[in-house]
């Protein structure tokens, strides 16, 4: 595959149109998102995606992993859930008289942490270092986790029973967070005529390979930004910070975030300079869940993050 852009930004490039085109298949009516997910994953995030139960976000895991060529875990968070069940254990070799490291399942290249937020948060903590350092510290040693390496957390309202708020400092990990939502109406009728789209998820082939993400990472980090872009980007935080809706700003690593995002959208859209309409499009993913609503609990509502976007002027 070879990508339009002949710019030095996609010289290691693939055409991503059958990547998304195979996603769009399992996923159905979701195209906005799935370019999210995929802009996230190559702009070197991770994941959060929040939506009830049976609206297919690990499904969505499962296609993305498939389509990258990623080595595949699954970790299902429960309240009884431990740390070491996650990051892994030693235990005692009888026939080398010594202990033994075993890995958890955070060891794989794509990591899905289902139900993320029905664990309590000694374990939800578990993966913070991971997900910052990329490495995990246990018994005292520090081991390297896989290259790539990325987190789809799946993450049920908070409102449900039996359910955990995530603190700040690990939503600040996710680089976005989508929301999948119902179905339209066609899309309903064709998983209902189907059967559902866990199973073909499965059984993809992979269009990428993990190796290729390192190249097409740095392809996506040597998009240009131009001044008055990022002045853009920095006025679109101060403004955060002086918004009475947000109980407090964006930080400067959500600055950050957000450049890296609107870098990948727009490599995805062949291009190799950041355009204005790219940070808007990716802002409410990367935003949203870094802002706490000033009045009650919770994330800002997203007619807030709206108003933000419409009340800062585009250079």
């Amino acid at each position: 595959m070879t990508h339009t852009n002949t710019s030095a930004a996609g010289d290691h490039s693939p055409d991503f149109a059958p990547v998304l085109a195979a996603a769009n298949r399992i996923i159905l009516g979701k195209a906005q998102e799935i370019r999210l997910a995929v802009a996230c994953l190559l702009a070197g995030g991770h994941l959060l995606i929040e939506d009830l139960p049976g609206l297919g976000k690990t499904t969505l895991a499962h296609t993305l992993a498939a389509l990258f060529g990623l080595n595949f875990s699954r970790i299902q968070f429960t309240a009884d859930l431990l740390p070491a069940d996650i990051t892994g254990v030693s235990i005692y070799d009888r026939a080398q008289s010594t202990f033994r490291f075993v890995p958890g399942p955070v060891f794989a290249q794509l990591v899905l942490a289902d139900e993320i937020n029905r664990a309590t948060p000694k374990t939800q903590s578990a993966l913070l270092e991971a997900m910052e350092e990329g490495q995990v510290t246990s018994e005292g040693e520090t081991r390297r986790l896989p290259r790539p390496f990325f987190v789809i957390a799946t993450q049920n309202p908070a409102h449900q029973i039996g359910t955990f708020p995530l603190p700040e400092s690990q939503l600040d990990r996710f680089l976005m967070r989508i929301e999948l939502g119902y179905p339209g109406r066609d899309a309903e009728r064709e998983l209902l005529r189907s059967g559902g789209r866990r199973q073909a998820a499965e059984s993809l082939a992979p269009l990428l390979v993990a190796a290729q993400l390192p190249a097409l990472q740095e392809a996506v980090a040597a998009v240009h930004a131009a001044d008055p872009l990022i002045d853009y980007v920095q006025a679109l935080v101060e403004a955060s910070r002086q918004n009475p809706a947000f109980r407090h700003g964006l930080s400067p690593r959500a600055g950050l975030a957000l450049l890296a995002a609107a870098r990948a959208w727009a490599w995805l859209a062949g291009r190799d300079m950041v355009l204005p309409d790219d940070v808007q499009a990716v802002f409410p993913a990367v935003a949203r869940h870094r802002l706490l609503a000033a009045h009650g609990d919770g994330m800002a509502a997203a007619g807030d993050i709206g108003a933000l976007l419409a009340g800062v002027a585009i250079p």
